[in-house]
């Protein structure tokens, strides 16, 4: 009867172990990037109805918000994301003056 008890046991915690890991393992899948990309589009399409000066201080503060590091950020992701942060406010600043 001990020995069975013991299979039971040792399977039971492989079992979780393994439960354990793949927790692990999705959580830290690059799936989770599709939510940040579609954060990006939203503030890609402007509110209808707003004028230009209200879309540049939107714009504005998001880009605020956009450029401060955010908790566990290399120095290397951190400027890589600046640098493209950069490009696409710029961008999106001419795409407003464009509409004018």
């Amino acid at each position: 009867m001990k020995k069975p008890l013991q299979k039971v046991i040792v399977f039971s915690l492989l079992g979780l172990f393994q439960l354990g890991l793949a927790a692990s393992a999705a959580e830290a899948s690059p799936l989770h990037l599709t939510n940040r990309l579609d954060q990006q589009q939203s503030y890609q399409a402007a509110p209808q109805g707003t004028n230009q000066q209200e879309r540049e201080r939107l714009e504005n503060e998001r880009h605020q918000r956009e450029m401060k590091r955010r908790p566990n950020e290399s120095d290397r992701e951190w400027e890589k994301r600046q640098k493209q942060e950069i490009q696409r406010h710029q961008d999106e600043l001419r795409q407003i003056g464009a509409a004018r």
